[in-house]
């Protein structure tokens, strides 16, 4: 009896371990952390464009993500960014981007795209504070854009996401570093 008691009691732990780890999973569209595959992650600088900007993307020690560089205006240049293509994620239900990360009290910009193949996205600005903070962004709040213009859209309605990225585009000449620990989607 107390070996069936015993089984019963392990069966139900991995049960609702696993349901936990499903419903944390559907969440995430990306939480780093020192073992990440983060070849997907591809840096898209103004470079492409003439400009002179330079980042990278990599893990630091602690396993969270670094964006990193310079951007410069020389040559009509003025942004670095990195974004992040996956397979569709069904979001019908959900409302809000959560991301956990440190700033370096610049502005950058979030933008996501329902089609990997769209040519604009829909972005919305933020600024950090210099600490970890969780910023919350609503999904209806982001807007349509395409080179720094706004489109005559509506603002994000879609029911599934295969892009997400960082930009970084304050018109002057300056160093940054942004560091991510995770993205979420609620």
């Amino acid at each position: 009896m107390k070996n069936n008691i015993f089984g019963l009691s392990i069966l139900f732990i991995l049960f609702f371990s696993a349901c936990s780890l499903t419903s944390e999973n559907m969440n995430s569209i990306f939480n780093f952390s020192q073992s990440s595959k983060i070849n997907d992650w591809k840096v898209v600088n103004d470079d492409v464009m003439g400009g002179i900007s330079r980042a990278s993307f990599d893990l630091n020690t602690e396993g969270d993500a670094e964006f990193k560089g310079t951007v410069s205006t020389a040559n009509n240049g003025g942004f670095a960014s990195v974004r992040y293509r996956f397979k569709a994620k069904d979001i019908t239900k959900k409302k809000t981007i959560t991301i956990r990360l440190r700033g370096d009290s610049k502005r950058y910009q979030f933008r996501i795209k329902s089609k990997a193949t769209d040519y604009y996205s829909y972005i919305t600005a933020f600024s950090t504070m210099g600490d970890w903070e969780t910023i919350h962004i609503n999904l209806k709040d982001l807007y349509p854009s395409f080179r720094g213009n706004k489109l005559n859209k509506e603002n994000f309605n879609g029911s599934s996401i295969e892009e997400i990225s960082f930009l970084i585009a304050n018109q002057k000449d300056e160093n940054f570093k942004l560091i991510i620990d995770k993205i979420e989607i609620n």
